[in-house]
């Protein structure tokens, strides 16, 4: 099933460059902006963090630690003090995506490979791949559902996808649009990164 995504809010998240990743922590909405992940209130935009680590493609939370892509590396934080607590090799090896957390693992997303791969989040060590037919550009799971975001020549939606086949089961189209990073509060609503805009887009789930 097809339909037009329904646009219900945006803010800008970097007024300088591009949105590589989005997350959310059950009040603020994380984005990657290259040299910080900087958390926004959603409910107008306003900046309420900026942490100095290198974010270069996809962000999740797991209730605790922001995980962080930075080059081929995946970064561990403290969202409270920015530190980095550990690392582990991307298994995509600098070509990864989105990012998410789900079920006590990672799921890497890799744009050209048009693949998810799930990860053990202490080691690295890949459990399994999701092959999928569109490019990769964001994962977020909701109610036991998969979800990534695509972009391809300037358009880009949301899909959900049958996690153990890949198959497209229902597409949210955003003609014009860039997605970079996505990520779904769990009430209905996704964040959307908006790529070279620098601004992340509140979609309606409905």
């Amino acid at each position: 099933m097809k339909q037009h995504a329904r646009v219900i809010g945006q803010f800008t998240a970097n007024a300088d460059g591009p949105v590589h990743g989005v997350s959310y922590d059950g009040q603020l909405v994380w984005a990657a902006t290259g040299t910080h992940v900087r958390a926004f209130d959603p409910k107008d935009g306003t900046e309420m963090r900026a942490l100095p680590v290198p974010a270069h493609a996809g962000t999740a939370f797991d209730g605790r630690h922001l995980f962080q892509i930075a080059d081929d590396l995946i970064q561990k934080v403290d969202p409270a003090t920015g530190q980095v607590v550990s690392t582990i090799p991307a298994p995509g090896h600098g070509r990864d995506s989105g990012l998410a957390w789900s079920d006590g693992y990672l799921w890497v997303g890799q744009y050209r490979d048009r693949q998810i791969v799930q990860i053990d989040p202490g080691t690295g060590d890949v459990i399994r791949t999701i092959s999928t037919s569109r490019f990769v550009t964001g994962v977020t799971w909701v109610d036991g559902e998969l979800w990534h975001g695509y972009s391809e020549d300037g358009s880009g939606g949301l899909t959900r996808i049958d996690p153990d086949g890949g198959q497209e089961l229902t597409t949210l189209e955003m003609p014009g649009v860039s997605v970079s990073g996505v990520e779904s509060d769990g009430a209905g609503r996704f964040f959307c990164g908006g790529g070279n805009s620098g601004v992340v887009r509140i979609v309606s789930r409905s």
